[in-house]
């Protein structure tokens, strides 16, 4: 009785660290943290509906020496999880004692969507098609607004990390307004297949003309910003993920930060622009291509059957072009997504 009294008390007490063990705080006050130290908190975004915080994970490296203040955020979109872990295997490799500057690293940005296994807010809206937010709005627009209160501000570079969505999946490729210098040097830096030369502005979504990307409203802050997409939605990929730290720690290199020893890497492809190309009709749908694949105009890109597997339509690339992304749900209505062409530079 005593041997299994004292197992379950070794159980019982085991130095598992409680969640509860890291502050909690509404604001992130560099100030207020030492230099060469670590911190770990979390940051309070909204309350629920029994008046309790619902708070997101923040991890602050504050360099011993003054440099820039690098931003990783993952997973704005709750069903994004290859960012979390780029950011968890990053944060590893950091000494703050060698570093200069501060990271400011959010391993979760839309926590509540992350806990449900949904991509958008609570409230069906996407918060990555709603900046900059508003203070009194509805919950989507005040969560987005106290994202461009709390924490765009304190950033000098952003890496605003993504993944493809339910019923898709990517390459590793990086989107950024290559025209500027800064923005250019951080995407080439990443491991990436494909490097996408784009403005941040939404392609989709509810109220595209009123409303900015997360990456647009950085920019409009002078904050050098990439969007980089790392692979598929709601599963961790191993080789994704160690690309993504890779494209990390060549930024902080890059920075003067810190110097990583990192393998070289391969020239991307080059993109001047892209889009989607849909169904204009509902069935079955198979994409016989695959991601990174050169194709040329006129090549089959989808086969469209009905239930009885019956040929209704096939569809073809308007012009040559790169596979970025591809749907991998077979069932389609009208305007259902079959690949993300790029469009290769001159």
């Amino acid at each position: 009785m005593k041997q299994f009294l004292f197992s379950f008390c070794l159980l019982l007490f085991s130095p598992v660290i409680s969640q509860n063990s890291f502050e909690s705080i509404s604001e992130i006050n560099l100030e207020n943290i030492q230099n060469g130290q670590v911190k770990k908190y979390w940051l309070t975004m909204i309350d629920n509906g029994f008046s309790q915080p619902i708070s997101i994970p923040v991890i602050i490296f504050k360099g011993k020496e003054q440099g820039p203040v690098l931003g990783l955020i993952a997973a704005i979109h709750g069903n994004e999880l290859n960012g979390i872990k780029v950011i968890q295997e990053s944060v590893k490799e950091i000494n703050v004692n060698e570093l200069k500057g501060t990271v400011i690293a959010i391993p979760g940005l839309n926590a509540l969507s992350i806990s449900q296994d949904r991509r958008r807010f609570v409230d069906e809206e996407d918060l990555n098609r709603n900046f900059p937010g508003k203070a009194n709005g509805n919950r989507s627009q005040q969560y987005v607004w106290r994202i461009n209160l709390k924490i765009l501000p304190k950033l000098d570079y952003l890496i605003d990390m993504h993944t493809a969505s339910f019923g898709r999946i990517n390459s590793l490729y990086v989107r950024g307004e290559l025209g500027d210098e800064k923005i250019s040097q951080m995407a080439l830096l990443q491991d990436a297949d494909i490097v996408l030369n784009n403005k941040g502005v939404p392609s989709t979504g509810d109220n595209i003309a009123a409303t900015r990307t997360m990456r647009a409203e950085a920019m409009l802050k002078g904050i050098p910003t990439i969007t980089v997409e790392y692979g598929n939605p709601q599963v961790y990929q191993d080789d994704m993920v160690k690309r993504g730290v890779v494209g990390v720690k060549n930024v902080m290199n890059w920075l003067g930060m810190q110097t990583f020893a990192t393998p070289e890497i391969k020239p991307a492809v080059m993109c001047k622009k892209s889009y989607w190309i849909y169904v204009d009709q509902g069935g079955l749908l198979d994409v016989p291509v695959e991601l990174n694949q050169i194709i040329e105009k006129g090549e089959l890109i989808g086969v469209l059957r009905n239930p009885f597997g019956d040929i209704i339509k096939e569809y073809f690339a308007p012009e040559k072009g790169i596979v970025i992304g591809k749907s991998t749900n077979p069932v389609n209505i009208d305007g259902g997504r079959i690949i993300h062409l790029g469009i290769l530079e001159d």
